[in-house]
């Protein structure tokens, strides 16, 4: 039973917790993947080098095995020799280090991937404690390392026995060869039983990587109170949620509030519904648009705004609720409403000619508009 109230540790771990697990440097690893990768990586550089080993060692031999008699009675030789050899094999051991390297980062990066935590750079005391390293020492993890080692030291010796009494007799046939030939031989032999040895750790490494990433899910896994505390630490608790959106609505209201002394006219239920068009004339393809829109009390401000302001105010039940439900704020309206929109504003507009008396009394608006059924609502 988990520490936590009790309860299990049955939850995969989320996102946020893995995230926070590589954070501190908690990542999965294998230690038989690196080591797979190194040795695979050092036979294939064998055999990639091969020539340049081969001319290297020739020349070492010759220089080393090759004496004038001048060179007997010469102090420096040996040291000569000993650093033109170093620069022989210069060159050969250093591509052949570059090349095992590079692998060796790759299998080592191969399980968990690049990852770089000052968290766990940082110096942690308890573990300096001679207590917490003996209790890590004959821990559970500590002795299936053991036990593990010890099976994986048996197998690997196992098959380097079988593998090296097979090449015995070749081994043997060295002594057979010409120097120059029976390097190429032992180096041939060398590959070739390595070869075997790596291909021996395949079934290792592959069953360590799936034990240490399933062991990493494990240790991370989470309760479903730790899920839930998670869940309100990310995403806020439901009442500081509840009240952000109350904030975020008042918000919008008090904008869209501005927007109302600048219509053009305000469409009502007369009381349920208020929706204020603008149209803006000087747009060309423009249609009018819906500045502000709401019901009940929200409605019951549009118009006082609109009273305030001397906005004509229209009693139009039908196409109010047609503008509420299908047109949002700062959206134009649908075309199928345009024909009534325009009969409303080209009343709204002639009312004020005559209200400058620059024109005869407009015409008076329909009692019913023509409404597409789509756009209709009850």
């Amino acid at each position: 039973m988990a520490e936590n109230d009790g309860q299990e540790k049955t939850e995969q771990p989320t996102g946020k917790r893995l995230e926070d697990a590589r954070k501190k440097g908690q990542v999965p690893r294998s230690k038989e993947v690196g080591t797979f990768a190194v040795l695979m990586s050092g036979v294939i550089g064998l055999w990639v080098f091969n020539s340049f080993f081969r001319d290297a060692f020739n020349k070492v031999f010759h220089l080393c095995f090759t004496l004038k008699r001048a060179d007997i009675f010469d102090s420096q030789f040996m040291v000569n020799s000993l650093l033109n050899a170093m620069l022989i094999v210069l060159v050969p051991v250093a591509l052949y280090g570059i090349f095992v390297i590079f692998f060796a980062l790759i299998g080592n990066l191969f399980i968990g991937g690049f990852n770089v935590s000052l968290q766990a750079m940082a110096p942690k005391f308890n573990r300096l404690s001679p207590l917490s390293g003996i209790k890590r020492m004959f821990g559970m993890q500590s002795w299936v390392e053991l036990i593990k080692s010890i099976l994986k030291v048996l197998f690997i010796g196992t098959c380097a026995y079988i593998l090296i009494r097979s090449q015995f007799q070749n081994i043997v046939k060295l002594t057979n060869y010409q120097f120059t030939d029976a390097i190429v031989h032992a180096l041939y032999i060398i590959i070739k039983i390595a070869i075997g040895i790596v291909c021996s750790l395949i079934p290792i490494a592959a069953m360590d990587s799936w034990f240490q990433k399933w062991r990493h899910i494990e240790e991370l896994k989470m309760t479903k109170q730790e899920i839930k505390d998670e869940y309100k630490e990310t995403e806020g608790k439901p009442e500081v949620k509840s009240r952000i959106r109350q904030l975020q609505y008042q918000m919008a209201n008090r904008r869209m509030m501005e927007e109302v002394p600048k219509a053009d006219v305000v469409v009502t239920n007369p009381t349920h519904y208020a929706v204020a068009l603008k149209y803006d004339q000087t747009k060309p393809h423009a249609a009018p648009e819906v500045v502000a829109s709401g019901i009940d009390n929200i409605a019951m401000k549009i118009k006082e705004i609109a009273r305030e302001h001397k906005i004509t105010i229209i009693e139009a039940p039908p196409l109010a609720r047609a503008i509420y439900y299908s047109t949002g704020v700062g959206k134009q309206i649908p075309e199928g409403l345009f024909a009534a929109v325009a009969q409303v504003l080209a009343f709204v507009f002639q009312l004020k000619m005559y209200k400058a008396r620059r024109a005869g009394p407009p015409r008076p608006l329909p009692k019913e508009f023509d409404i597409p059924d789509e756009l209709k609502h009850d």
